[in-house]
């Protein structure tokens, strides 16, 4: 398989799980601070929340997390290659600084105070980091894993 699709194919990946863990915690950290309001929120109606922002919210979130990883990943990847040791944190070390980043610059150019409310405190923030380096973890992941196989995953 060449070096552009297992890229390509990690790249998808790691968009998606980026996207669906920082959905999901911006969705406990706005719920989080309805509860220090004094709300009692049943497990029902978070998982419902979490459901419907994973519905809701997603798709505007994948559009920052895929422009984020389309700039930082491939830089990521280039230095994955230059420099052995400790070549397998650069994926996850890239899509978080790139998150970041997109963050930093939506926050700036948002109307509102921020655009994703988990991302008001510093916590929050690193939440999301967070999210987005565990997509890189899947991006190395993937294309570990397709670097090894004798054959690309079309030819089941």
């Amino acid at each position: 398989m060449s070096l552009f699709l297992r890229c390509l194919l990690g790249y998808a990946a790691a968009v998606l799980t980026a996207t669906l863990l920082g959905s999901i915690v911006q969705t406990q950290f706005n719920l989080a601070a309805l509860t220090e309001m004094g709300l009692r929120i049943p497990l029902g109606t978070r998982l419902a929340t979490t459901g419907h922002d994973l519905l809701g919210f997603t798709p505007l979130y994948s559009v920052i997390v895929a422009v984020a990883f389309a700039a930082s990943l491939p830089v990521a990847e280039a230095l994955r290659r230059r420099w052995r040791p400790g070549a397998h944190l650069f994926p996850a070390l890239g899509a978080g600084l790139g998150l970041w980043v997109a963050l930093w610059v939506a926050n700036s150019l948002a109307p509102m105070p921020t655009l994703i409310a988990a991302t008001r405190g510093n916590v929050g923030s690193l939440a999301m980091v967070l999210s987005a380096a565990l997509g890189g973890v899947a991006y190395a992941w993937v294309t570990r894993a397709l670097s090894t196989r004798r054959i690309s995953p079309c030819d089941a």
